[in-house]
């Protein structure tokens, strides 16, 4: 169990330190905001006696005088605090990217940053970071992939300026890496890449929406598919569901269509739930889950983790419909009604009790940075 500091907490790869964090059962990261590198000593005591710092924040876009100062910027005010330190952090740790050095207002910045930080730290971990993707990106902003996704959320097709190979890593990867996360759940801290074009990412892409779009699985055959899956749902929450089940009727009964999936592991199960009992109460990092009620009412509640607004959805057997678990979202299932519930349940892989990928925490439960702190 470490004691984590970071810089950036409110961007995408800070969001992901602080879900695995919590999945981790360590405690909560420390925050270091911009207004806290603004004072040496502020930021001196946040960062005094942690294990490990994770110098995160940076500017990736906007105009290039910006980018390059931004970034130099940060990296200076954290190497004074890291001076001012009475009792330094074990470690500190440089989210840099392959980009530094390259020539460009971005990569310089970073090489400089992390020369800076270098010269504060001469142990310091400088990172290389390639390209990330995963759940919450921000399009156009965070990378090709949520942009991709996005649009395809939205409807709406890729557009191809240029084609060139890529080195996609999963933003929870990048995470561990930074971290020194423990082996033993789906990340994979060594940062395994997927090699692919940008043509071949929309393509792929935007065969997963076409099919979603029916309310299927598509082919999940590794653990990159799983991950651009997951990521493009993450894009489609909550606007798209509940998702309406095929039924088929005659005079025999019902037939309801639950789970049509295009390749990979599963695992289906049923349950039944007793007047006023709640199911779940847990995220996934990784795993694809489905809920759909057959019978009774319920109510299926979702909370981003280390976000405050739960999102609801009121389901009834007599009208079947799923609702997929996003990623990173706690979730629970409460019987409202009188009779007893039963629920079918679909996940994309076998379970493991050894990886159940499964980290308990209560939806009604949580802990937010305040709106208005930039970290």
């Amino acid at each position: 169990m470490l004691r984590l500091a970071l810089t950036g907490a409110n961007g995408f790869l800070g969001w992901h330190v602080r879900v695995l964090a919590r999945a981790l059962r360590w405690p909560d990261p420390v925050v270091i905001s911009r207004a806290d590198l603004a004072d040496p000593d502020t930021a001196a005591a946040r960062m005094a006696g942690v294990d490990r710092v994770l110098h995160i924040a940076g500017v990736n876009r906007g105009e290039p005088a910006d980018v390059a100062a931004g970034n130099v910027e940060l990296a200076a005010a954290l190497a004074r605090a890291l001076r001012r330190c009475a009792t330094p952090p074990a470690a500190v740790v440089f989210a840099n990217s392959v980009q530094a050095g390259n020539g460009t207002p971005y990569g310089d910045s970073k090489a400089v940053a992390a020369a800076t930080l270098a010269d504060a730290r001469p142990d310091l971990d400088d990172v290389r970071l390639p390209n990330l993707y995963g759940e919450h990106g921000r399009p156009f902003y965070n990378g090709v992939t949520a942009t991709y996704c996005r649009l395809l959320a939205d409807g709406r097709e890729p557009e191809l300026h240029v084609d060139r190979e890529l080195t996609l890593v999963h933003v929870t990867d990048a995470a561990a890496r930074l971290m020194d996360a423990p082996a033993g759940g789906p990340w994979d801290g060594t940062m395994p890449g997927l090699r692919i074009s940008v043509s071949d990412l929309a393509h792929q892409l935007a065969g997963y929406a076409a099919t979603y779009r029916r309310g299927e699985i598509p082919a999940l055959v590794d653990r990159h598919a799983v991950r651009l899956f997951n990521t493009y749902r993450s894009h489609c929450f909550p606007e798209h569901y509940p998702l309406p089940l095929p039924r088929h009727a005659d005079a025999r009964g019902e037939l309801v269509e639950a789970v049509k999936s295009h390749g990979g592991q599963g695992q289906t199960f049923c349950s039944t739930t007793h007047p006023g009992v709640t199911r779940g109460e847990h995220f996934h990092l990784a795993k694809v889950e489905r809920f759909a009620v057959l019978r009774g009412t319920a109510e299926i509640s979702l909370r981003r983790v280390d976000h405050d607004e739960v999102i609801r959805f009121a389901v009834d057997g007599s009208t079947p419909v799923v609702v997929d678990m996003p990623t990173m979202w706690t979730h629970n299932i409460v019987n409202t009604g009188s009779d007893e519930l039963f629920t079918l349940f679909w996940t994309n892989e076998v379970f493991d009790p050894d990886r159940p990928d499964t980290y308990p925490e209560p939806v009604g439960a949580g802990t937010r940075i305040p709106a208005g702190v930039v970290a």
